[in-house]
Formats: structure tokens, C-alpha cells, sequence
């Protein structure tokens, strides 16, 4: 039915679609280097100002699940160009705000419609390629889900040294019309099946509490000094109760919100495990390397940008070609060549060291494209495949929900390992240097440096080997998180190619 239908013009369509994910996905990074100055000009701490980012983050992850419910109930196309064009909305209320309140709540209203706009993206993709066109699809999507979070702070950096921070959340409104405009006027004939699922309420108000929660734990985890505030004691304490409320009611529930059921599907299973711990292992990548280059070999956000960039390269240039010739290989080989390639650049980090140069960064940084742009795409294949076509829109919200939700442990875990492996190793260093031992102290002053200034140099330079220390031992674990990935992948069994295909006109 709704799954034979093609738009007039499928390229204009697809552009529509893509667009509008682009700037969803660019809209969770662009604000992060921007922080600084809106806390400035909003009166308020740096430390307040990343709620900008935790109210994205919670309401972003409370409405990615409720995708399939949202879908059944207004169908794929509607939840589409409303999605988005709420989105443009929320984004011009964020440039208006007058108070970090008022831009806390927009980007809260902003979150909670970008939830469904990936899935749904992923979905309706599927739904107008033919079957053997499908993978070229989901490459393309694959690219701007990659290529977009590493153009955000280089944007939104751009953005706000040249213009004014409410420029980061403009721009997004004429791209949010455009693609809602084209999508509706593309896609208007198609016919969407849609019941009125009785509401779960139970699901709902546990899954938010819970989620909303969780992730205010993650992302305040370190800054609280984690289970030594009460705050976060008691936070997590309510995350865990409404979360295993959930779990036990979803599974027992006849008509559940959150289709928890869709795990029973074995590649999905597998696929979606395989996307959550490596796209945790990523973001862990990316939150790393530009954190690691300011604070340890003192560049600025614009340069640390520059150095990371190149990430993105081959995933664009390479999208095409993986999308037009993956369908005649085993996903399973492709997700495990992306594997090696990604585990290779984090063994090859974990021998930086505090005097590396750019090319050797931004080299790595390259290469790690090449595993990139051949992840997303076979993963997203595996975990769909064994799917009925009118589950993929909740079993593609269910995965990317669980994805941002591993995206969210990842950042929190490497923060704090990278932070507490570093004061282990400062006082493993420290303890080398005694008072009777002054050579160190000797060595500096014979360089001009008065007595004062050597020993908080000598400090300084203590710090710095802890956290680059602490920074090669977090990346040879991210190493091995890889490879033990291209074990699990294999778990999956064929066909990868049935996605949608098989049993689409029955459906």
C-alpha cells in the first residue's frame, strides 16, 4: 500500500528529508561552543548555561521512543512536516530569548519535537527507494548523521564570533520550512493508515520521569561529583524506580507505548547492540579529541574544530559507492571492517603524546572516516532487516533512542574516567618529585625561569602528562571496545537485503 508509492521527483524529496535531519542532528552540537556567550549576555554562569544542552538532550530522548505510538496515530508523513515545522517554530523562540529560562523551556519544546524527526526521516526513506536502491538511502542518511555534529561547533563558532548567538538557532527556520514544504507537496498522495492506540499513560509518565531523570544524571554526573551529592542520589534513585516500573509494564502492557517487544526480532537484537556500543565508543571519540587538543595542546575551539574536521571526509565522498555496492557484500563483513578501522585509530591515539602536530591529528582523524562511512549504513541494515514494515518506524525510534541514551553513558563515562585516571597519575608523577630531589626545579631556573614561576610551572607540567596519560589509556580501551564489536555483529544471520522488501506489498 503506503510502501509502493513514489514521489513525483524522488531526488527533490530525498533532499527535503535529509535537510530537514541535518539540522536537526547539527542542532544537538552547534550551541556547545556558544555556551560561553550566551551565559554572558543572559547573566548567568557557564555552569547554568549547559542546561541549554541538558534540556535538548532529556527531551530529545523522552520523545524518540514514543515514535512508533506517534506514528500510528497521526501517520508517517503528518508527524513529518509537523515535527519539523515545530521545530523551525522552537528554533526562532531560542534566537528571542530574553532569559536563560525562557531559552531553557524552548530548547526543552525544541528536543521533544526533534524526537521523532530521525526515525521518521529513516522510515519514509525505506518506504519510496525500491528495495535495491534502499541502501544508497540509508548511506545517505548515514553521511548527515556524521558529517553534521562535526559541522555544528565549527558553525555555531563561525556563527557567534561573526554575527550573534541567536544566529545559531535562525538559520534553522527557512531550512525547516523548506524541507516541511517540499515533503508535504512531494509526498502528499501518499496514503498513511492511522488508528487512535488508547493512550498509555502508566508507559508515558514512567518513561518520562525515568529517561528525563537518567540523562539529568549523566549529564550533571560530574559537575555534582557524582554519588557524593544528594541530588544526584535522589535523581537517580527516582530514574531507577519509574525506569523498572516501565520496563515491567511495557513488557505485561497489551497496547504499550514503547514496543519493547521488537527485541525478540534477532537482528534487531544484535544490530541495535552493535549501534549503541559503537556509536557510544564514537561520540566518546568525538567528545575526546577536541577537549584533549584545547586543554592539553592549548588550541582554540576553532582550531580543535579544524583538527577534528576531517572526520568527515570520506563518510562524503565515499557515500555513494557504499550505498550502490554494499547490498552485494555481507553487511556483517562491512560492519566489521568499520570496526577494525575504528579500533585502529583509537590504538593509534593511544600512543599521542603532549608535543603531536596537527597533520598527525587530523591524519587520524581521516582515517577514522574510512570506518565511518562503512558503519552506519550495514548496522542500520542488520537491525532493521528482520522488521515488518509497519514496525520500522518504532523499531528505527526505539534504536536511535537507546543510541542517544549509550551516547549519553559514553560522555558521561569518559569524562570521568579521563578526569579521575588523570589525578591518579598526577599523584604517581608528584610522588617522584621529593624536596630533596631538586633537579627538576634546577633545570628550569637554568632556563631563566625564577624560582616562584618554576614550581608552578612544574605543576603545570605535571597536570598535563596526567590527563595525556589518562587520555592513550581511554582510547586503548575505545580500541578494544571495537573489537570485541566485530564478535558481535557476526551474531546476526542473513538476509540483511528482505528490509521493507519482502513483505511490503502485503502490508
Amino acid at each position: 500500500m503506503s510502501s509502493e508509492f513514489r514521489p513525483p521527483n524522488l531526488a527533490l524529496t530525498t533532499i527535503g528529508l535529509s535537510l530537514a535531519t541535518f539540522m536537526q542532528v547539527l542542532d544537538t552540537t552547534i550551541a556547545n561552543v556558544s555556551l560561553p556567550t550566551i551565559a554572558g549576555n543572559l547573566g548567568v554562569s557557564v555552569n547554568q548555561s549547559t542546561w541549554v544542552i541538558t534540556s535538548f538532550a532529556v527531551s530529545t530522548a523522552i520523545a524518540l521512543p514514543l515514535t512508533g505510538f506517534l506514528t500510528r496515530r497521526f501517520g508517517e508523513v503528518k508527524l513529518f512536516i509537523w515535527s519539523t515545522l515545530l521545530f523551525s517554530i522552537a528554533s526562532f523562540l531560542c534566537g528571542l530569548a530574553q532569559s536563560m529560562p525562557m531559552l531553557i523551556l524552548f530548547r526543552a519544546i525544541q528536543g521533544a519535537v526533534a524526537g521523532p524527526m530521525y526515525p521518521i526521516t529513516q522510515s519514509l526513506l525505506i518506504s519510496i527507494y525500491p528495495p535495491a536502491k534502499r541502501g544508497m538511502a540509508l548511506a545517505l542518511l548515514a553521511m548527515v548523521t556524521v558529517v553534521a555534529p562535526i559541522a555544528g561547533p565549527i558553525l555555531g563558532g563561525w556563527i557567534t564570533d561573526n554575527y550573534s548567538w541567536p544566529w545559531i538557532f535562525f538559520i534553522n527556520v527557512p531550512i525547516g520550512i523548506f524541507a516541511s514544504m517540499v515533503v508535504a507537496n512531494q509526498m502528499k498522495l501518499r496514503v498513511d493508515t492511522t488508528t487512535r492506540p488508547k493512550v498509555d499513560y502508566v508507559g508515558l509518565i514512567t518513561l518520562i520521569v525515568g529517561v528525563g531523570a537518567l540523562q539529568i544524571v549523566l549529564d550533571k554526573g560530574n559537575d555534582e561529583d557524582w554519588f557524593n551529592s544528594s541530588f544526584i542520589i535522589i535523581t537517580s534513585l527516582v530514574s531507577a524506580i519509574a525506569l523498572a516500573i516501565f520496563l515491567i509494564w511495557e513488557l505485561t502492557d497489551e497496547d504499550p507505548i514503547v514496543n519493547l517487544r521488537l527485541l525478540r526480532h534477532r537482528n534487531f537484537r544484535i544490530g541495535t547492540i552493535s549501534l549503541v556500543l559503537a556509536y557510544g565508543a564514537f561520540f566518546a571519540i568525538g567528545l575526546l579529541v577536541p577537549q584533549w587538543l584545547q586543554r592539553n595542546l592549548g588550541y582554540t575551539s576553532t582550531w580543535a574544530g579544524f583538527a577534528a574536521a576531517p572526520l568527515g571526509i570520506l563518510p562524503v565522498m565515499l557515500t555513494f559507492i557504499v550505498g550502490k555496492y554494499a547490498g552485494r557484500t555481507d553487511m556483517r563483513l562491512l560492519a566489521s571492517c568499520a570496526f577494525l578501522v575504528m579500533g585502529i585509530t583509537c590504538f593509534l591515539r593511544s600512543n599521542f603524546f603532549l608535543q603531536v602536530d596537527f597533520n598527525s591529528v587530523a591524519l587520524v582523524q581521516l582515517l577514522q572516516g574510512l570506518g565511518v562511512a562503512l558503519f552506519f549504513m550495514p548496522v542500520t541494515t542488520i537491525l532493521l532487516s528482520d522488521l515488518q514494515p509497519n514496525e520500522i518506524a518504532g523499531g528505527g525510534g526505539l534504536a536511535t533512542f537507546l543510541r542517544t541514551l549509550g551516547a549519553s553513558f559514553s560522555a558521561s563515562l569518559t569524562t570521568f574516567l579521563w578526569d579521575h585516571r588523570a589525578i591518579v597519575h598526577h599523584a604517581h608523577l608528584t610522588e617522584h618529585i621529593t624536596p630533596y630531589d631538586s633537579s627538576p626545579q634546577v633545570t628550569l631556573q637554568a632556563a631563566g625561569v625564577s624560582a616562584q614561576s618554576s614550581n608552578a610551572l612544574l605543576e603545570q607540567l605535571i597536570t598535563q602528562q596526567g590527563y595525556q596519560i589518562s587520555f592513550n589509556e581511554v582510547f586503548h580501551l575505545l580500541g578494544w571496545v571495537f573489537m570485541v564489536l566485530i564478535a558481535v555483529v557476526w551474531m546476526a544471520r542473513p538476509p540483511f537485503t528482505a528490509k521493507a522488501g519482502a513483505g511490503a506489498s502485503g502490508h
